[in-house]
């Protein structure tokens, strides 16, 4: 099994990555921790804990993290998420309670424990990523309990919250500036899955119609029609759900290896990956701004149909 923690802002597709991890059998889920994005962040931590109780997972730790960015304040999208995160189902929401620990406290713990066993442990955040750059700058020798960094974030060359950028990145730029700076510095290998195949992961309202009798099933299958008809169509994407299968399914992603770094300070383009794409090694080295210090695999194409029949057959499984 590969072990793997998750770092969520729990909204519809943070949900559908959730049902996933949860119970993929190649899949060992070691801990969730919550930061504020898609919602605030104590809907997110419960979003989780009713999104884990219906995968049949409550020995997993969940722990809330950050609140809030780095420096400016949480803007959520209620429009594409409902204003519980949830798509406002009115689905049975968990009574449990939260790890004691701070989101970064568990995670320090987590990845020293991994370090120390050998057994390495790849991070997927899927969130803005405040919780994982408080991470690496408080605690960088937790960093040796990392096999690698697959994160839901930034693109090539499109956005969506603006024109420019994608949500995750434009939620809190600074900490992704510091969490690519930090991954390079420590050498975590980084994989950016991005906008560039996020929409490209679809599952069609006949297949989840498939899907019951169980409650992740059911939960399933109700968070892909919510989505649907979010967006008046006959689909949706499973969203993050794509990075945890990249994570599950590497053979089914294309990527290629790009210097990023994010844009902090651009009037309409603030939050956005700039993804070095140049061939000739000559530009990159005679531009006048410098190199981008860490050189990120990008996320380019996807098997999508691969990838959703995935996700399908394991949503759908039995537990106890």
């Amino acid at each position: 099994m590969k072990p793997v923690i998750l770092d969520v802002d729990t909204g519809l597709d943070d949900a559908c990555a959730l049902l996933l991890a949860a119970q993929h059998p190649e899949l060992d889920l070691k801990a969730v921790t919550c930061a504020g994005g898609n919602v605030g962040l104590d809907d997110v931590v419960i979003n989780t804990l009713t999104v884990l109780d219906a995968a049949g997972r409550t020995d997993v730790p969940v722990a809330a993290g950050a609140a809030a960015p780095l420096i400016q304040a949480v803007r959520p999208a209620p429009h594409i998420h409902g204003v519980d995160g949830l798509g406002d189902l009115d689905w049975p929401r968990s009574a449990r309670t939260t790890d004691p620990r701070h989101a970064v406290e568990l995670l320090r713990d987590v990845l020293r424990a991994a370090a120390a066993s050998g057994e390495l442990i790849t991070l997927i955040p899927l969130a803005p990523l405040t919780n994982i750059a408080l991470l690496l700058r408080t605690y960088p020798d937790a960093a040796a309990g990392l096999r690698e960094i697959v994160f839901m974030g930034g693109a090539a060359g499109i956005g969506n919250v603006t024109a420019a950028a994608e949500f995750n990145t434009w939620a809190d730029p600074e900490a992704a500036a510091i969490v690519l700076a930090a991954a390079g510095e420590l050498g975590v290998p980084t994989t950016m899955y991005g906008l560039d195949v996020f929409y490209d992961v679809v599952v069609t309202l006949e297949q989840a119609r498939t899907l019951g009798g169980s409650q992740s099933a059911d939960l399933a299958r109700a968070l892909i029609e919510k989505r649907g008809a979010l967006y008046q169509a006959d689909g949706a994407t499973i969203g993050d759900g794509g990075a945890v299968c990249a994570v599950i399914d590497p053979t089914g992603l294309e990527t290629r290896a790009y210097p990023v770094r994010v844009e902090l300070a651009g009037s309409w383009s603030r939050g956005r990956t700039i993804v070095d794409t140049r061939d000739r090694s000559a530009d990159r080295t005679s531009d006048p701004q410098g190199q981008a210090a860490t050189t990120v695999q990008v996320a380019t194409a996807v098997d999508g149909n691969r990838y959703a029949d995935l996700w399908l057959s394991t949503v759908g499984r039995q537990h106890a």
